[in-house]
């Protein structure tokens, strides 16, 4: 799976995602700018020591990103998604974009792409979930559906 982040501001939740990325063999596409450094010593300490087991993308508009995967599919993760999370089929080469913390994705992405707004549903009066919780959210229901390709799937203690 591709998770992407755009225009991410809090290094702790982009620390946390990179390592929920690693640990699932996900590829991280980080779409600024940023906001905070990459060396920053937060996100370093939240991503612990899996940073050179990330497979981590650099780019500078979600434009160019879905430019250069023009047969791949993209899902916008949004309070005002359309679709609950559970009712989208994942492929394993999909697009999972987030927006930042305080502002979430431009409007003109989501009116661009309606049909593939996804939303986690959540208590109407209340905004919304933190970033890194949200992104684990729906990363994992569609490896689930992809019955987790490449994982673990029996513990030490499995039977």
């Amino acid at each position: 799976m591709n998770i992407v982040l755009f225009e991410p501001e809090i290094p702790q939740n982009t620390g946390n995602i990179a390592r929920t990325c690693a640990v699932t063999k996900s590829s991280l596409f980080l779409v600024g700018p940023l906001g905070f450094s990459t060396d920053d010593k937060y996100l370093k300490r939240a991503g612990l020591d899996y940073w050179d087991k990330l497979d981590i993308h650099y780019y500078d508009s979600l434009e160019d990103l879905i430019g250069d995967f023009p047969d791949k599919n993209f899902y916008f993760a949004t309070t005002k998604g359309g679709h609950n999370y559970t009712d989208i089929t994942y492929q394993i080469d999909d697009f999972l974009v987030f927006g930042k913390e305080t502002a979430g994705l431009p409007e003109a992405v989501l009116k661009n792409n309606l049909d593939r707004c996804i939303r986690i549903p959540m208590a109407k009066e209340l905004r919304s979930l933190n970033l890194s919780n949200s992104v684990a959210i729906i990363l994992f229901e569609a490896l689930r559906q992809l019955n987790f390709p490449g994982l673990e799937k029996e513990g030490k203690f499995s039977q």
